[in-house]
């Protein structure tokens, strides 16, 4: 079996996450009972044990904004511990006047690879994170994001299709950032319609040599392990954008409410199987190794 990277996932403790904690609300991964919980670098070991997983980037996990340090310090002391995960993306709000005392208290830890702040707005409720769909293009956004070069720190860039375009302009705005779309943008539209206005968005993105593409969180909207689903979207972002700027993610916990890692794992490789080893191995490891500098 080859070498894999997982370049997203998240580990948590139920008592940092406001949104674990209370009644359960109306997400778009579905019932997230059995995940409303601790979830330990040592439960996701056990989790990838049997799937040939040498690396990991851990990606931020939504604690309150005001302790977007306590979340990289205490992911830091765990790889520290137990030599997982080997990258961090984490939180800074790129939204304010100037970005950098954020950025420079993130800095001092060494598995920092990049941030994460979540863009995606959609006209269903129930599918908006953020306050407006536009922030992608956003002149001072654009200007914070632009300081991560100097970082030499990447941002994870998480939209909807019909952002993709705003988002275009962010990232010729800084051109000396990879950006790194989450979940090959999010298909949550799997009418034919919907297929094309992702693919024409997906296409606008792969033009820019700056932006890469997660294989990940295919189930987010399906809530399930749907191979033929995962085939099709691997096989036209890998068509868009190389398999040189796609990377595999199995964004556990959030697939384990229904999935086991290896039959995550196996469905992704079956998916793939046909594009051969050269680019399977490119989509599994090499991408995220050179792209999250592991």
């Amino acid at each position: 079996m080859m070498d894999i990277i997982d370049s997203h996932h998240h580990i948590w403790r139920q008592a940092d996450l406001k949104w674990l904690q209370g009644p359960m609300q109306p997400r778009i991964f579905g019932d997230y009972e059995s995940v409303r919980r601790d979830y330990l670098i040592e439960e996701y070991l056990a989790d990838i044990a049997s799937s040939n997983v040498r690396k990991s980037v851990y990606v931020q996990a939504n604690w309150p904004t005001d302790q977007f340090e306590d979340e990289v310090r205490w992911v830091q002391d765990q790889a520290n511990r137990s030599g997982w995960p080997h990258g961090i993306v984490g939180y800074a709000d790129v939204t304010v006047p100037d970005v950098r005392p954020q950025l420079d208290r993130l800095q001092p830890y060494p598995a920092m690879r990049g941030i994460r702040q979540q863009f995606h707005w959609h006209e269903n409720p129930l599918y908006r994170f953020a306050s407006t769909a536009a922030m992608a293009e956003d002149p001072v956004v654009q200007a914070n994001i632009r300081k991560l070069a100097d970082y030499g720190w990447s941002f994870d860039l998480q939209l909807f299709a019909g952002q993709m375009k705003g988002a275009v302009n962010l990232a010729k705005a800084c051109p000396d950032v990879t950006f790194i779309l989450q979940h090959a943008g999010m298909p949550e539209d799997l009418s034919e319609e919907g297929w094309a206005s992702w693919r024409d968005g997906m296409e606008a993105l792969a033009r820019m040599p700056n932006v890469t593409s997660k294989l990940s969180g295919f189930g987010t909207f399906v809530h399930r392990v749907d191979k033929d689903l995962i085939k099709r979207i691997i096989f036209e972002t890998v068509d868009m954008f190389g398999p040189d700027r796609c990377m595999f993610g199995s964004n556990f916990p959030i697939e384990k409410i229904w999935s086991s890692y290896q039959a995550l794992v196996e469905a992704h490789v079956w998916a793939a199987a046909d594009l051969g080893e050269d680019v399977m191995h490119e989509i599994f490891y090499a991408t995220a190794a050179r792209v999250y500098q592991l």
